[in-house]
């Protein structure tokens, strides 16, 4: 039996979200992002959690910064110490200090500027035994390092080769962080990286590219509830079969910038 355990997330309104540059393959500023409708979703998944019975921060949003509403990126939060975002492109900057200054605000005292590239949990990603970290594309390889010493917990390297997966939250994402499940994409691993996951994992939910493509795997569990876009129909009798109960959430305006669920939630875990 699966259950639900309760979860305090952090969330950023896309009150100035816009795709006006492309750092990913997904951004093209020649496809307008509906404003309206893309606040109507977010507000919609923030609802839902609430709905699940989790509490739900909220962050401002900053004028010049269209892509703040990817929550997730700004830092990383596990055992109640809170390590900060070091973005690799320019547009993205001075999201970090802002989260930064959000958890100063909040009580958060435990906290560490990182001194390598790291995209929060972009690619940071936390089982019960590990702590998974993507690279190839955005966060550093010493940046794991940092991490690991910074959290006392093991780091597992995970190359991602597909730039259309450019963070390891659009290519794997944890199910149960109380029992290692996890599900993922190989196609998005180096060999490697791929051969890793299959030892640790072994009995882990492998999505199709249809559904990786679909941004199924940026989704968010809370052990028995698993919210991932519509569009990723295929993991939906997958996840039941084991036990989950997936919920379909549009937010196609998100994919215009290459996120979805996962990229709007940033996790605060106590």
């Amino acid at each position: 039996m699966r259950t639900a355990s309760p979860r305090r997330y952090l969330m950023c309104p896309p009150a100035h979200y816009r795709v006006t540059y492309c750092i990913n393959p997904w951004m093209d500023p020649r496809k307008p992002v509906d404003p309206a409708f893309a606040l109507f979703q977010w507000e919609d998944l923030r609802d839902r959690y609430r709905a699940l019975g989790h509490t739900v921060e909220v962050m401002d949003a900053l004028p010049g910064l269209p892509d703040m509403v990817f929550a997730a990126n700004g830092a990383t939060v596990v055992d109640g110490r809170v390590l900060g975002a070091r973005f690799a492109n320019p547009e993205r900057a001075a999201e970090a200090p802002a989260h930064l200054e959000w958890f100063r605000g909040h009580g958060h005292t435990d906290i560490q500027e990182p001194d390598h590239v790291n995209e929060g949990e972009g690619d940071f990603a936390v089982t019960s035994s590990w702590l998974l970290a993507g690279q190839g594309f955005r966060s550093s390889p010493l940046a794991h390092d940092e991490a690991q010493e910074f959290f006392r917990r093991p780091v597992i390297s995970l190359e991602l080769t597909d730039p259309r997966y450019y963070h390891l939250d659009t290519a794997l994402a944890v199910l149960d962080d109380t029992a290692d499940e996890i599900m993922y994409f190989p196609g998005a691993f180096s060999p490697g990286s791929r051969a890793v996951l299959q030892r640790l994992f072994p009995r882990a939910l492998l999505a199709t590219e249809e559904d990786a493509a679909g941004f199924g795997l940026n989704a968010v569990s809370d052990g028995l509830n698993v919210l991932l876009p519509r569009a990723a129909a295929g993991l939906f009798a997958p996840l039941r079969s084991r036990g989950f109960v997936p919920h379909a959430v549009d937010l196609s305006e998100f994919h215009k910038a290459g996120g979805s669920v996962k990229c709007c939630t940033q996790e605060l875990r106590p």
